[in-house]
C-alpha cells in the first residue's frame, strides 16, 4: 500500500469531477443531514477536509469553522471554498485540548491505521459536552460487498483506489476504538439501497434512491448502510464524578 499523502495529493487532481452532482452529492448531503441539529452556531473541525466540499457547506451556520488534511493537493482546492484550513499529520492536530464544540471526520479514518491513536486526538481536541461525528465503513452492507468484488478504480494516473489501505469496521468492533470519557449518542446509515454510483445519473431513479437514502438515514435498515456515521460526546468531568459516586 502507498502513502496516504501521496495517494491523495494525486487524487486531488480529479476529486472534485462530478461531486456536486448525482451519487457524490447525494452522500454529503446525507452526512450534512446526519449532524444538521450539532453545527449551527457551533465551532467546528473537519479532520480530513479534503477538497472543503462539506466544510464550504457549515461555514455559514458554524460560529467557526476549521479543516485539516495530511495533502497539500487537496487543501489547495479547499483554499479555493474556505480560508481556515491547516496542513496537519493528524495523530498530532496544532490545537489545544478541548478546543471544538463538534469534530467530524468522513470517509477518512478508514483509511487510517492504527485507528485509536487518531481518534484519541480527536476526542482530546473535542470540549467536554461536545460532540464527535466520525464515518466509518460497514462491511455488512451492500456497498461493502459490492466493493469487494468488484475490479479496482482509477483515481488518478498513478494510482486506483485499491492501492490504499481500507479498513470495513462492524458496529461492534466501532465500540472498540473509542476511549472512556466519550459516551455513544447515536449512529447514521448513508448509503443503504444504492448498488452502483452510476443509476444516479439516470434522472427518474435517481430521485426514487435519492428518496430512499433519505427514509433509511435514522431508521433501523441504517444498520446495513455502506458508511456509519457515529455521533458520540464527550462526557465532562463532573458526569464521570457522578457516575463514578
Amino acid at each position: 500500500m502507498i502513502d496516504n499523502r501521496k495517494y491523495y495529493d494525486a487524487f486531488a487532481q480529479s476529486y472534485d469531477r462530478s461531486r456536486k452532482r448525482g451519487y457524490h452529492a447525494l452522500i454529503d448531503d446525507l452526512e450534512i443531514k446526519s449532524i444538521e441539529t450539532l453545527y449551527p452556531g457551533s465551532t467546528v473541525l473537519e479532520v480530513g477536509c479534503g477538497s472543503g466540499l462539506i466544510l464550504e457547506r457549515l461555514a455559514e451556520p458554524a460560529r467557526m469553522s476549521v479543516g485539516v488534511d495530511l495533502s497539500m493537493g487537496m487543501l489547495k482546492r479547499a483554499s479555493q471554498r474556505h480560508r481556515n484550513l491547516i496542513q496537519s499529520d493528524l495523530v498530532c492536530l496544532p490545537f489545544a485540548a478541548d478546543r471544538f464544540d463538534l469534530t467530524l471526520s468522513f470517509k477518512v479514518l478508514p483509511h487510517i491505521h492504527p485507528i485509536q491513536p487518531v481518534i484519541s486526538e480527536l476526542v482530546r481536541v473535542t470540549r467536554p459536552g461536545g460532540f464527535l461525528a466520525l464515518e466509518f465503513y460497514n462491511p455488512r452492507s451492500l456497498r461493502g460487498i459490492i466493493k469487494r468484488l468488484k475490479m479496482p478504480t482509477r483515481t488518478s494516473t498513478e494510482y486506483r483506489d485499491a492501492d490504499i489501505a481500507t479498513r470495513y469496521d462492524s458496529l461492534d468492533r466501532i465500540r472498540t476504538y473509542f476511549p472512556d470519557n466519550v459516551e455513544w449518542v447515536a449512529f447514521r446509515g448513508v448509503r443503504v439501497f444504492t448498488p452502483f454510483a452510476c443509476i444516479h445519473r439516470i434522472p427518474v431513479i435517481r430521485s426514487v434512491f435519492r428518496y430512499l437514502e433519505n427514509k433509511a438515514l435514522n431508521s433501523p435498515v441504517s444498520r446495513w448502510a455502506g458508511f456509519v456515521v457515529v455521533i458520540l460526546r464527550k462526557i465532562p468531568a463532573s458526569d464521570s464524578t457522578l457516575r463514578r459516586s
